[in-house]
């Protein structure tokens, strides 16, 4: 089969910021059928016109004029099983980029992109990956990145990452409000009761508090690795 992954990451600065007010970063993906693709997209700007809701789709951006609306969008995900959701969270005050990155907090970052996306690639499938776009210092991560995927899953094969505005393409978007959402609540830095409302009904869907996951869960699934290495 043909999938498609799209990308976005929360608090990325934390691997070089010297006062870090929080812990975790995260990346995270939303993975679909190609084929389900134009469905999907149909369906978010169906539920942009019911909501008259035409801004960026953001973690940052929920607000309570908005709030029926990305209420409407995680239904949307929940209820949809050709959209499956997977977050990668990282401690970074356990990174040491040192020792394992060169210290190249750069590097470490797509370290963690490789991580997020390599361990839910599956054999005999093809993959576009897209990331939002963002300046890098080396302008070669991303056909890094792309090797490193494609010798590391040989019976599948990665047929491109590549950056895209993320204003511009609903499905980054969507991986922006699930993974702010994740990373806001492991990090406790929810103080809006609009956001703690989109939280709850998150959990509500998941039946349970968001929480870390084995590799298996594959709606919603949490990579909360453990860079001290230990079970």
């Amino acid at each position: 089969m043909n999938f498609e992954i799209y990308c976005d990451e929360c608090r990325p600065e934390l691997f070089t910021s010297r006062k870090k007010v929080v812990p975790y970063l995260s990346i995270g993906g939303v993975w679909i059928p190609a084929q389900a693709r134009q469905e999907i997209k149909n369906t978010i700007q169906d539920l942009r016109s019911a909501h008259n809701i035409w801004g960026e789709l953001k973690w940052n951006k929920v607000s309570r004029n908005a709030i029926d609306f990305y209420k409407a969008i995680i239904e949307m995900f929940f209820n949809n099983d050709d959209i499956r959701f997977r977050t990668i969270l990282v401690d970074s005050n356990k990174v040491d980029l040192f020792h394992f990155h060169e210290n190249d907090a750069e590097l470490g970052f797509y370290k963690f992109y490789y991580q997020l996306i390599h361990h839910w690639i599956l054999d005999f499938n093809q993959y576009r990956i897209f990331l939002d776009q963002k300046t890098n210092r080396l302008p070669n991560r991303l056909s890094i990145l792309h090797k490193a995927l494609n010798y590391s899953n040989l019976s599948s094969k990665i047929n491109s990452v590549q950056a895209l505005q993320s204003k511009e393409v609903n499905l980054i978007q969507l991986a922006d409000l699930l993974t702010g959402a994740v990373n806001s609540f492991f990090n406790q830095s929810v103080v809006s009761d609009v956001k703690k409302d989109l939280i709850n009904t998150i959990e509500t869907r998941l039946n349970h508090e968001i929480r870390p996951t084995w590799k298996s869960e594959e709606k919603f699934n949490i990579f909360k690795i453990q860079l001290q290495g230990g079970w």
